[in-house]
């Protein structure tokens, strides 16, 4: 197996685990705050939608929705994306953000899709090329896939936990009890 097949392995790996821990997500648990003062999705007075975010983060950073995590990977894909392979014009405030659970799958599947095409492009030879980041950095072309990969994976196993973590809220206050 060469780099760009145990690349594109394990990018399709991250997002087999990403894509599984989101199936079924409702509404609900898309918009569930676990804390006050949660970090989410809001409309902003032109009508489009963004995750809240700060520069630079807080410390320590805010809690945040499902949704937001959600939202922001795959944000993340198309925007990454967007310096590396694109024409690297996009900017945050450009973007709609998805605010519901279909939408931004949606959204997720789009931005792998784009990331997958541009990976199966390339040659071995070219994973060493510098990528521009949307930060005006300029990376390997292998680390920006890497970086994805480890994207898929940190956030895909927050919301994994924070889906669980409302799912046993919720039958402890159906029930009065945390287990099922």
């Amino acid at each position: 197996m060469g780099p760009i097949d145990l690349l594109a392995t394990q990018l399709d790996e991250g997002y087999a685990m990403i894509r599984s821990r989101v199936e079924g997500l409702t509404d609900s648990e898309f918009w569930w705050e676990p804390a006050p003062d949660c970090w989410t999705i809001r409309q902003r007075p032109n009508g489009m939608w963004a995750v809240d975010y700060e520069v630079p983060d807080p410390e320590p950073a805010p809690l945040t929705t499902i949704g937001w995590r959600l939202v922001h990977v795959a944000e993340c894909k198309i925007m990454y994306r967007e310096y590396a392979f694109g024409p690297g014009k996009l900017t945050w405030p450009d973007i709609d953000s998805a605010h519901s659970p279909g939408a931004a799958i949606a959204q997720l599947e789009e931005g792998q899709g784009l990331l997958v095409k541009d990976l199966r492009s390339l040659i071995d030879d070219q994973l060493n090329e510098p990528r521009m980041t949307n930060w005006g950095e300029e990376w390997p072309t292998w680390k920006v896939f890497w970086t994805m990969i480890q994207h898929d994976y940190h956030h895909g196993g927050e919301i994994g936990a924070l889906r669980d973590l409302y799912r046993v809220t919720a039958v402890a206050a159906a029930t009065g009890s945390a287990r099922s």
